[in-house]
């Protein structure tokens, strides 16, 4: 796959509350990242992915982030195709760029360019 899926997030307004849930449903030893965000670390067979506090009005979501390495060029051709940006490129120290878009159907979609090892 060109662009595979590396990572998920699912938020929520109680941090905890879903760190509990997750942790006694699926046996998920969460990682603390910071005071809103839990690491889901990969499993062998599986991706990692992450548990972030909503603060606001946003809702609960869930999304997933796909590998990109122009992080520019793939959020142009989201929009082009029909996408709408939702989050523009946004550093995570020590990590890489995000950025979201929403589909056509309004599916929040992010991608992810991380930084070279």
């Amino acid at each position: 796959m060109t662009n595979p899926v590396i990572h998920f997030e699912i938020g929520g307004p109680d941090l905890g509350r879903m760190a509990s849930f997750y942790g006694d449903l699926f046996g998920w030893q969460l990682q603390p990242a910071g005071p809103e965000y839990s690491l889901v670390p990969a499993g062998a067979d599986g991706i990692g992915g992450g548990l972030l506090q909503t603060s606001g009005e946003m809702p609960p979501y869930v999304t997933v982030y796909v590998a990109v390495d122009d992080l520019r060029a793939m959020l142009d051709r989201a929009v082009a195709l029909g996408a709408k940006t939702v989050v523009e490129p946004t550093e995570i120290p020590g990590i890489g760029w995000f950025a979201l878009f929403a589909d056509p159907d309004g599916n929040t979609i992010g991608l992810l360019r991380q930084q070279p090892a």
